[in-house]
């Protein structure tokens, strides 16, 4: 593994700190009036998702984890537990739900997904940006509700509940993003 100098933190960087691996999420570094500069890190371990603040001094050296990102399919789910393919291997791992997070109810089988692992230990699983699904249901336009910037519910073929423009009917495809479950756009047909 490489290593760096403690002023060298950047968000986004996996290090190993107490034997465990942790996500670097904000840095500042700071020069105090008396003594040396440091920095502060805001810091997620990837295991458990708690939280910690750490200062590091530039002559501290860490240890920065290259974490393993491979494409898997998803196959089904069994309660908690989501199972996955790898394509190439055909092993099959399966994850459990709070790794996956919000995202998880915009799976569908077959569907195509990066799992990033550390030790063989899933820690994060990405969707595609985007998915297109089915709007099952959607209820009436409310007379004088017209502007552009309301939005009714609707309820996908998934059973997922989402926000839609009100000029969206039953039955149309739709657009939606994985990470927060808003509409992006009408399929054209």
């Amino acid at each position: 593994m490489p290593k760096i100098d403690g002023n060298e933190l950047r968000p986004g960087y996996v290090i190993e700190f107490k034997n465990r691996p942790w996500r670097v999420m904000k840095t500042e570094h700071v020069k105090p009036g008396k003594g040396g500069a440091f920095m502060q890190a805001e810091l997620r371990d990837l295991l458990t998702g708690t939280k910690t603040n750490e200062r590091f001094r530039a002559s501290e050296t860490l240890e920065r984890i290259r974490l393993e990102q491979r494409r898997f399919q998803y196959l089904f789910q069994d309660g908690d537990q989501y199972t996955f393919m790898d394509q190439e291997t055909f092993e099959q791992v399966a994850v459990n739900a709070d790794v996956i997070g919000e995202p998880a109810r915009f799976l569908t089988e077959g569907m195509q997904v990066e799992i990033e692992f550390y030790d063989e230990t899933p820690l994060n699983v990405t969707l595609p940006e985007t998915v297109t699904l089915r709007l099952e249901h959607a209820d009436p336009v409310v007379k004088g509700q017209t502007a552009s910037s309301s939005y009714k519910p609707g309820v996908l073929e998934n059973g997922v509940k989402v926000m839609v423009p009100p000029h969206l009917d039953s039955g149309t495809r739709i657009v939606i993003k994985t990470e927060d479950g808003s509409y992006v756009e009408k399929v054209k047909d």
